[in-house]
């Protein structure tokens, strides 16, 4: 039997020997840089101790979380590792052995990084249309996070907030991965029979995937759309144009004026109107006197405006810009000239079939 156990015993290390030479190229990496690509088998090491806790993470936002309505900025969150060790057992004794009791305190060394994040990859997903992350940023890495320290540098992610976004709280995700060590075993002098003289110690690893909450808040403020516009402009004449606006927004708006800019052929004397306070959710409308030229083309205008007021701070605050489409009919005189001269064709029309009609006759 024991002959036995000692043949397989050879036959696993010959078979270890020829692994280790095909992968010479991947386990030329120390120990000191880089974990072992494939620890030898439990054959070649013994455990000493299991180490209990793990890596916890938590996110924090540096600065202000909220944002402008139609902003876009950057979000720094910061990570933080609060794991603590929360133990260990002795699996293995060493009696009174001084050596093997060294071994064992060594490996109580490599246990206390257990809590240690390492290869931590970050990525911010935002679940609402209202917010949107620059792909160049969204992703982001950290090469490891040992507890009890703060990175130097935070995680930096751009977004951008939708111009409709309604003001309020918002909750982003930030999906992280990461793994930290599971299991230290120490090596005994049977990995010689490896090539692995120098290896004193083997590492087992756990991969880690949870997800944090960021929060950011999307500030309330007024906020404009147009909600009709009733009249037409007329070539060669002045028209009044009622436009009214609504506050979609949260808070209100006081002191509003609503402003339009036109352009030849079009032209305004007064192109402020004053709305006075525009409450949340209700509507005003500003009338303009609009004149266009006798030669404009008739089409279908675009005509820019927008509201200036003072917000909940008493700041002086603008809205979007607030596109108006207005239509410009040509003048009565032109349409009665123009009905004129189709009557006048009709009425030639007919009097040449009836001539050609009647001298048909007449030499039938």
């Amino acid at each position: 039997m024991i002959d036995i156990n000692i043949s397989m015993k050879r036959l696993f290390v010959n078979s270890m020997i020829v692994l280790v030479i095909a992968l010479s190229a991947a386990t030329a990496m120390t120990p000191a840089t880089a974990k072992e690509f494939l620890p030898p088998n439990y054959a070649f090491s013994t455990n000493y101790y299991n180490s209990y806790g793990e890596p916890d993470i938590y996110a924090s936002v540096l600065g202000d979380p909220e944002f402008e309505r139609g902003s876009t900025g950057d979000l720094r969150i910061i990570l933080a590792n609060k794991g603590v060790p929360l133990g260990f057992k002795s699996i293995t004794s060493v009696d009174t052995n001084e050596a093997l009791h060294a071994i064992s305190l060594k490996e109580l060394e490599y246990e206390a990084s257990r809590t240690t994040a390492l290869g931590i990859k970050a990525r911010l997903v935002s679940p609402t249309p209202y917010v949107d992350i620059n792909p160049r940023t969204s992703s982001q890495t950290l090469e490891e996070l040992i507890s009890g320290e703060i990175p130097e540098d935070p995680l930096n992610f751009t977004i951008t907030i939708s111009n409709k976004a309604p003001g309020g709280d918002y909750f982003l995700l930030l999906p992280l991965s990461y793994e930290y060590q599971s299991q230290v075993r120490m090596a005994t002098t049977d990995v010689q029979l490896l090539g692995l003289a120098n290896l004193d110690h083997t590492t087992n690893y756990r991969s880690v995937n949870r997800t944090l909450t960021i929060p950011i808040r999307i500030r309330e403020s007024a906020d404009f759309e147009v909600e009709n516009v009733d009249g037409h402009l007329i070539a060669g004449s002045t028209s009044v144009i009622n436009v009214t606006y609504r506050n979609i927004g949260e808070l209100r708006a006081d002191e509003a004026n609503a402003r339009i800019v036109v352009m030849r052929p079009l032209s305004i004397s007064k192109s402020v109107v004053p709305l006075g306070t525009i409450g949340a959710g209700e509507s005003k409308t500003a009338s303009f006197v609009i004149s266009a030229s006798a030669g404009a083309v008739i089409k279908t205008y675009g005509i820019d405006s927008e509201i200036k007021y003072r917000d909940e701070d008493g700041e002086t605050a603008f809205s979007d810009n607030l596109r108006l489409s207005v239509p410009l009919e040509p003048a009565e005189e032109k349409i009665r000239l123009g009905i004129w001269a189709v009557n006048g064709l009709i009425t030639l029309g007919i009097y040449l079939i009836v001539n050609i009609i009647r001298n048909k006759n007449k030499y039938a």
